[in-house]
């Protein structure tokens, strides 16, 4: 290839990137316009849209072929999205990416756009029946790596402020002689994690009413050592759901006493005693919403290991299998070697692969009735400060291939009840950091994927963020049980 030639390829890639560049500025746009002016949140492939860069936008639509099989270009999107925007549509979440797909098919018997999304979108649309979504108040009991992490998360849903409404968080003072300093610090954690980076917004400390100013929204902290001490409603909070994240208390008469005037719902961030243990996608509908009161989001491994484990059964069967969770250190074990009340973990953390015990096996039960007594567990604390995996080997009933389990996969994750708990992978690259972000709580690695040659047993693999994906869940059944979730299409 001659100079002159590299100089003309160099020229029409450069020309065609800035095309690219435009286009992407342009649907994001039209995203902020749709989700401020309409409440329509876009997303691409589970992707969020809102605040992202062009870059971004442009890598996200190359990702979609993991779950498309075809490209799926800006061209394609942004035509989609010109349309929705002249739409009177209800509040809505909408995957422009499964919308490109129907399009694209739809074309090929030459089916207009504006047919096509009047058909898809028909319940979506406005009209004298529907009624004005009622946003909900939400409390923060606790402020560790999930409630700051749920911080965040609910700013950045604010959006018209018409679902779940950050109105308070409530921290056990470590400094009751100077509690302007420890409001000081907490808002430090949270503007910036070695994690997950920094937050993406603005954090203003008011001191003397005691808040917290996070881009919109005005968070009163309370200082305060049990639920006793605190009336909400004296803070103008009402009917609200609170989310505890300390542990403090695990079953239902301890996590009762948050049940105080103000209060609604007690939503509990770990596996729970006597009551109903909800992974969402999976098992939400058995929420009696007027009677339970309390009922908790399971654990982040459970989160993980049951969307995929319910496909794999409702397509295959399962018939016994044993799961191990690889874990990220948590606070509950020593940074350095010292005292532990539990076995091992009084070893240095960050230095030590650490063998424990898990409840998953057993929990998994309780959100997928048939499997109870079919699995065993057993865990690794690994060196890593988050982003875990969980390995399962399981015997089916019905025997299946390589090919036939990864497209069962793959299919369950581009539709169906759990197209948000399932990211499929084809990656061949994929390490732990790869999925710290992920707001999917099990990310499916279909090239690790591993199946005998009688087809009866297979091995796979599932990543999953315990912090970050498990907190998404946590806030989608928050969303449920305050029934502020809006139309989704996916």
């Amino acid at each position: 290839m001659d100079a002159n030639m590299i100089e003309t390829e160099f020229e029409s890639h450069l020309s065609h990137w800035r095309e690219e560049e435009k286009r992407a500025m342009e649907l994001l746009n039209l995203v902020a316009h749709l989700r401020f002016d309409k409440g329509i949140e876009l997303i691409l492939f589970r992707r969020n849209l809102y605040d992202a860069r062009p870059t971004e936008v442009i890598n996200n639509h190359r990702f979609a072929m993991n779950y498309a099989k075809r490209p799926i270009d800006l061209k394609i999107t942004l035509t989609i999205v010109r349309s929705l925007a002249t739409l009177d549509l209800a509040p809505a979440r909408i995957d422009i990416g499964t919308l490109a797909i129907g399009w694209l098919d739809a074309m090929e018997k030459g089916t207009e756009l504006s047919t096509f999304l009047s058909s898809e979108l028909s319940d979506f649309k406005k009209n004298g029946n529907t009624e004005k979504q009622e946003a909900r108040d939400v409390v923060l009991y606790g402020f560790g790596r999930i409630g700051r992490l749920a911080a965040r998360f609910l700013i950045e849903m604010m959006g018209r402020g018409d679902q779940l409404r950050l109105k308070a968080i409530v921290i056990r003072p470590k400094n009751k002689k100077d509690l302007i300093e420890d409001l000081r610090k907490r808002a430090s954690l949270l503007r910036k994690d070695s994690i997950h980076g920094k937050i993406q917004g603005i954090v203003h400390i008011d001191k003397e009413n005691h808040q917290l100013i996070i881009n919109s929204c005005r968070v009163q902290v309370i200082f305060a050592s049990s639920p006793e001490e605190i009336d909400y409603t004296s803070y103008g909070i009402q009917d609200a759901l609170v989310i505890d994240n300390t542990g403090a208390w695990r079953d239902k008469e301890g996590l009762s006493r948050h049940l105080r005037p103000g209060i609604r719902q007690v939503l509990f961030t770990a596996p729970g005693k006597g009551i109903k243990n909800i992974v969402h996608g999976i098992n939400q509908n058995t929420l009696d919403l007027e009677e339970d009161r309390i009922f908790c989001a399971a654990s982040c491994t459970t989160n993980a290991i049951a969307p995929v484990l319910k496909v794999l059964h409702d397509n295959l069967g399962i018939r016994t299998g044993h799961l191990e969770t690889i874990h990220a250190y948590t606070n509950a074990q020593n940074l350095l070697d010292n005292y532990n009340k539990k076995e091992r973990r009084g070893r240095a953390a960050a230095l030590n692969m650490v063998i424990t015990s898990t409840g998953a096996a057993q929990a998994v039960s309780k959100v997928i009735p048939e499997l109870s007594g079919k699995l065993t567990g057993s865990a690794i604390r690994v060196p890593t400060p988050d982003g875990s995996l969980a390995v399962m080997t399981l015997n089916i009933e019905k025997e299946t291939t390589l090919e036939e389990l990864n497209a069962i996969m793959r299919s369950s994750a581009l539709h169906g009840d759990l197209v948000e708990q399932i990211m499929y992978s084809t990656s061949n690259e994929f390490v732990s950091s790869d999925v710290i972000g992920n707001s999917a709580p099990s990310v499916y690695d279909a090239p690790a994927t591993i199946v005998s040659e009688d087809g009866k047993t297979i091995v796979v693999y599932v990543w999953y963020d315990n912090e970050y994906g498990y907190t998404r869940q946590v806030l989608r059944l928050a969303k449920y049980a305050a029934q502020v979730r809006r139309y989704n299409y996916y």
